[in-house]
């Protein structure tokens, strides 16, 4: 939770600086954004390339661990097409790229600034990182009346790493394999679920 407030607090600090003008002009009008997206990525696929455990996980899954990551993924995008529903203000394809940064907020939120504009990534942002505070502080209620793969559906891709302490803590070790390779996957699929979906919604 440290490193989302940490988040919250860079991007409120932004807001103020922009809104007074406390930062060069020229600054501003570059996209420096985009170079960030680019460093992420690459910084993104140095994480997963060199964690060997992770590959090594990918490798040994079963037909039934497979499942769940992808079960997520469904579950989230019928979450987000309930949503689409009852509000009027967002595409179906917003609102599914958000949904798809599974709790990926720093490189869902740029990459979504990047195709669809500074606003949604705005939204994108604070969705995922709610996703991941959600998770982190209602694990033992998602356990109780929903099962172990519970607080793992909702962590998305953060149930391999910043809330994987509290899900094994609350649904024991074993699950921690499940955990972990659910996130990775969740991970990986970030950029291209989303790439896709402004593709295909674009043609």
């Amino acid at each position: 939770m440290k490193g989302s407030l940490i988040i919250l607090a860079f991007f409120v600090i932004g807001i103020i600086a922009g809104i007074y003008e406390l930062l060069p002009l020229q600054l501003l009008q570059n996209d420096y954004s985009l170079y960030a997206l680019y460093l992420l990525m690459f910084l993104v696929g140095i994480g997963i390339g060199s964690n060997k455990n992770a590959l090594n996980l990918i490798k040994e899954v079963n037909l039934k661990i497979l499942l769940v990551p992808f079960s997520v993924i469904i579950g989230t995008y019928i979450g987000v097409s309930a949503f689409f529903l009852i509000q009027d203000n967002l595409k179906i394809s917003d609102l599914l790229a958000i949904g798809s940064g599974f709790g990926y907020y720093s490189l869902s939120s740029i990459l979504i600034s990047e195709i669809a504009g500074d606003t949604l990534g705005v939204i994108a942002l604070l969705s995922n990182i709610t996703r991941e505070i959600i998770t982190l502080l209602l694990t033992p209620v998602f356990v109780r009346y929903f099962g172990k793969l519970a607080p793992i559906a909702s962590g998305g891709a953060t149930a391999m790493d910043t809330t994987l302490p509290v899900i094994t803590k609350y649904i024991g070790s074993d699950y921690a394999i499940i955990s972990v390779f659910s996130g990775v996957v969740l991970t990986i699929l970030v950029p291209i679920l989303i790439e896709l979906i402004y593709f295909v919604s674009n043609l």
